[in-house]
C-alpha cells in the first residue's frame, strides 16, 4: 500500500469574501514564498456581495474606505450597489492572482491545533484534511445559511408571502403589491425605496411599501456620488487623488463618530432637523426618526441622496412605529389596533452571529470555549496559537480594520520566518479585567454577546474601534510585545513522502 502525506500549507485563509480576498492579496504582494489556499464553503467568491440578492443591495459605508487601500475604488460613486462591489472583488482577485488559489465547496468544520507539530489540522467534509502552520479566519461573524427572524405571532395564518432578505428569490414578483418591510436597520431602509423603483420581476415596482419598526434608527442622507472625489480625479492623477479621497473620508468617519459620542444632544438635534427638512410638513419625526439611544450607540443608517425620505414624500412609502400583535390572513394587526394589509412581508429583522463560520476550534485536544478567551488587538485569542480572525469596524467601513490586520499578519509571519519561530500565542494577563467583546447596541450583537470572546479594559486587550489609533498601533507597534509568547519552530520531514505498508 502506498501512503501519501496530508497536504500542508503555510497559511490557510477561511472565506473568500471581502476580507479573505483582501488578506490573500496582501500575502501575494508581501510574502510570495508562503504557500496558501483560500477555503470557500460556497461556490462563489464575494461573501456578502454574492450571497445577498435583495432589491437595492448596496454598501452602507462609502466605497473609498470600504475598498482596499492597495487597490482604491476608482468610481466617484460613494454608496455602490452590490453587483458593482462584487465585480470589484472579482477583479481584485484576478489581478493579484488570488482567484486560482480559491477552493470552492470547502467548508471548514473543525480546526485542531497540535503543539508538538505546531500545525493546524483542518477537517473539510468531502475532502481530504489539510494541515497548515497559520490559520486566518476571514468568514465574518454572521451565519450565511440562516438569517434572524423573531417570533412572529400568527405567522402561519398569513395568506401572503414571507421572505427574509438573506434568502431572497430573484424571481419573486412584487409588482404592484402591498409590501411590509419589518425592521429599521440598513437592510430595511435600503429595501423600501428600492422596491418602489421597478425591478420587481414585472413592469414596475411595488404598489406601496410600509416599513414597520418597533423602534427607529438614525437615518442620515449622504450624496450617492462623492463630489470631492470626482473633483480631485478630474485635476489630479489617481495616485494622488485616491489617497486624498480616502484620507478625507476616514477623517469624516472618525469626526462624525467622535462628535456623536461626545456631544450626542447636538448631533441628535442636527439629525432631527435634517429629517424634518427632508419629510413632508407635519410629519411625526419624533416618533419615526428619533431613537431612544444616542447617535452611534448603534450603527447609523446612510441613505443615498435621501431616497428613503423621497419615497415617503411621494406617498408611496410610509413608516409605522408599533409592535406586532399578530399576523392575520391578510396582513398584520398591531398593538395599537391598526391593521396593515399586505401581499408580501419582508422580515428585515437582522442576522445571526456565528464566529469562524461555525467551525469548532480545538487546541491540544481541548475545545476552545470562546467566552473563556480574551481578544488580543481585536484579531487573536488568548491561548489560541497561530490563529488570526478578521472582524471589521462597527462604526466605520469594515475593510479599514481588515486591511490593518492583514498588514499586521504579514509582519507577524515575516517575524516568525526570519527568527526561526513556529508559534505565536497571546497569553492572557490576569490583571486585565474583562469587558464585553463589542460595546455596541445592535440586536444581533446583544443576542450573542455571551457566546463571544471577551475584551480587556486596556491595550492590547482593548478594542479601539478607531482607525487612527489602530493604524498607529498595528503599523508601528512591535510584533513581539509582552502579551505574546513565541516558540521556536520544530523541524519537519519533507512534506511529500511515500511509504510502503
Amino acid at each position: 500500500m502506498v501512503r501519501v502525506s496530508t497536504e500542508h500549507l503555510d497559511v490557510v485563509i477561511v472565506g473568500a469574501g471581502l476580507s479573505g480576498i483582501g488578506t490573500a492579496c496582501h500575502l501575494e504582494r508581501e510574502l510570495p514564498d508562503h504557500r496558501y489556499a483560500v477555503l470557500e464553503a460556497r461556490d462563489d467568491l464575494g461573501g456578502t456581495w454574492s450571497l445577498f440578492r435583495y432589491p437595492g443591495i448596496r454598501s452602507d459605508s462609502d466605497m473609498h474606505t470600504l475598498g482596499y487601500r492597495f487597490r482604491p475604488w476608482s468610481s466617484a460613486t460613494a454608496l455602490a450597489d452590490g453587483p458593482s462591489i462584487l465585480s470589484y472583488v472579482r477583479e481584485t482577485a484576478q489581478e493579484y492572482g488570488v482567484a486560482e488559489k480559491i477552493r470552492y465547496g470547502h467548508r471548514l468544520t473543525r480546526a485542531s491545533w497540535d503543539s508538538d507539530t505546531q500545525r493546524w489540522t483542518l477537517e473539510i467534509p468531502g475532502h481530504e484534511p489539510l494541515t497548515c502552520s497559520f490559520l486566518l479566519m476571514c468568514s465574518g461573524y454572521y451565519r450565511y445559511d440562516q438569517g434572524y427572524t423573531p417570533d412572529l405571532p400568527g405567522l402561519d395564518r398569513f395568506g401572503g408571502t414571507v421572505v427574509h432578505p438573506q434568502h431572497w428569490d430573484p424571481e419573486l414578483d412584487y409588482t404592484g403589491k402591498r409590501v411590509v418591510v419589518i425592521g429599521s436597520g440598513a437592510t430595511a431602509v435600503t429595501l423600501v425605496p428600492a422596491m418602489l423603483e421597478g425591478d420587481g420581476s414585472g413592469d414596475g415596482g411595488a404598489g406601496h411599501v410600509t416599513m414597520l419598526q418597533r423602534s427607529p434608527s438614525y437615518v442620515l442622507s449622504i450624496g450617492r456620488t462623492d463630489v470631492v472625489a470626482e473633483t480631485l480625479s478630474r485635476f489630479l492623477p489617481r495616485a494622488v487623488a485616491d489617497p486624498l479621497t480616502r484620507a478625507k473620508n476616514i477623517a469624516q468617519i472618525i469626526a462624525l463618530y467622535q462628535v456623536s459620542q461626545r456631544f450626542p444632544r447636538f448631533v441628535r438635534g442636527l439629525l432631527r432637523r435634517a429629517a424634518l427638512a427632508a419629510l413632508p410638513a407635519g410629519y411625526d419625526v419624533d416618533t419615526h426618526f428619533n431613537p431612544s439611544y444616542d447617535p452611534w450607540d448603534q450603527r447609523m443608517c446612510m441613505v443615498p441622496d435621501g431616497d428613503l425620505f423621497r419615497s415617503i414624500r411621494h406617498g408611496r412609502a410610509d413608516i409605522v412605529t408599533d409592535h406586532i400583535e399578530t399576523f392575520t390572513e391578510t396582513g398584520i394587526r398591531l398593538r395599537s389596533g391598526q391593521e396593515i394589509e399586505a401581499d408580501l412581508v419582508v422580515t428585515a429583522t437582522g442576522l445571526n452571529l456565528q464566529m469562524f463560520g461555525g467551525a469548532e476550534v480545538v487546541v491540544d485536544g481541548e475545545p476552545v470555549h470562546l467566552p473563556d478567551t480574551m481578544a488580543y488587538k481585536g484579531m487573536m485569542l488568548s491561548g489560541v496559537p497561530n490563529l488570526v480572525y478578521m472582524i471589521g469596524y462597527t462604526n466605520a467601513s469594515w475593510t479599514l480594520k481588515v486591511d490593518l490586520v492583514a498588514e499586521y499578519v504579514v509582519k507577524l509571519l515575516r517575524h516568525l520566518r526570519d527568527r526561526g519561530l513556529g508559534v505565536a500565542v497571546p497569553e492572557r494577563d490576569p490583571d486585565v479585567e474583562e469587558a464585553p467583546f463589542l460595546d455596541f447596541g445592535a440586536g444581533y450583537v446583544q443576542r450573542s454577546i455571551d457566546d463571544l470572546p471577551k475584551q480587556g479594559t486596556r491595550a492590547p486587550w482593548r478594542l479601539a474601534m478607531n482607525y487612527a489609533i489602530d493604524a498607529v498601533a498595528l503599523r508601528r507597534g512591535r510584533v513581539d510585545d509582552d502579551a505574546v509568547r513565541f516558540v521556536p519552530a520544530v523541524t519537519h520531514a519533507p512534506e511529500a513522502q511515500r511509504a510502503a505498508g
